[in-house]
């Protein structure tokens, strides 16, 4: 097969496989929703279709330079994937996934704080923030300058810093399991959990729906870690005011 129509078709394969990702694991969490908490979604519907129309969008804007990526590892070598698990000390393994999901949070944190911006918020952050509250279907529910600019992380990384295949695969899982619980309207965690050691170095949707109620702070994807840093950590949330007044955009 010539090159061009090769990284086409791993493109499109790609896309279809992000598309069909996010469809079963955002269905899967609505529908623990709507059988942990019934009427959660129920005067939702109108915005969970918008959810799932500028989803879709997105998962093809992230499968391209995925489905590029995906060809240049399998017949260029463009990437640092490896396979061979003694390739590297074992050590490595867990270092790199602490590695790619530190950098991956520091990237969305910054490019977050960009979009909240005037101007660039009125441009393409305002479409996720229409999810409010968020519902399971909002995790990819992006703009395309927003999506891009979320699709190419993993991509440069892959390039630049050394990653077995199944920490890859488990960096992912990460990835998009967080990225639907921290937006479902409702704390699946425990409290005890949630207000313990562990929620305090880490995102759940306790927090995160601070984000979507005050509209400022609160921008990390995996860790407190930047948020407590900058000064812009705002602590937990309520999804009892989930209807709160904006504060800012």
């Amino acid at each position: 097969m010539e090159l061009l129509p090769a990284i086409i078709l791993s493109a499109l394969v790609m896309t279809i496989i992000v598309g069909v990702r996010y469809l079963i694991t955002s269905g899967l969490f609505a529908w623990l929703t709507q059988r942990i908490r019934p009427g959660q979604y129920d005067k939702l519907k109108p915005q969970m279709r918008r959810e799932i129309r500028w989803s879709l969008y997105s998962a093809a804007i992230y499968g391209i330079p995925a489905g590029i990526i995906a060809w240049g590892w399998q017949n260029a070598g463009w990437t640092k994937i490896y396979t061979d698990i003694g390739l590297y000390p074992l050590w490595y393994l867990p270092l790199s996934l602490f590695l790619y999901l530190f950098l991956h949070d520091t990237w969305f944190y910054w490019t977050h704080r960009l979009f909240h911006r005037r101007g660039w918020f009125e441009l393409a952050h305002a479409v996720h923030h229409e999810s409010r509250p968020p519902t399971a279907w909002a995790a990819m529910s992006f703009h395309p300058i927003e999506a891009i600019s979320g699709a190419i992380v993993i991509p440069i990384l892959v390039i630049a810093v050394p990653i077995h295949v199944g920490v890859l695969g488990l960096v992912l899982l990460v990835m998009t399991i967080m990225g639907v619980t921290n937006h479902m309207g409702w704390e699946m965690f425990p409290r005890w959990l949630v207000n313990g050691l562990l929620g305090k170095g880490l995102i759940t949707a306790t927090h995160h729906e601070k984000h979507h109620s005050a509209y400022r702070g609160n921008y990390g994807l995996y860790f407190r870690f930047w948020d407590k840093v900058c000064g812009t950590d705002l602590g937990l949330g309520s999804f009892d005011d989930a209807s709160s007044e904006r504060s800012g955009g």
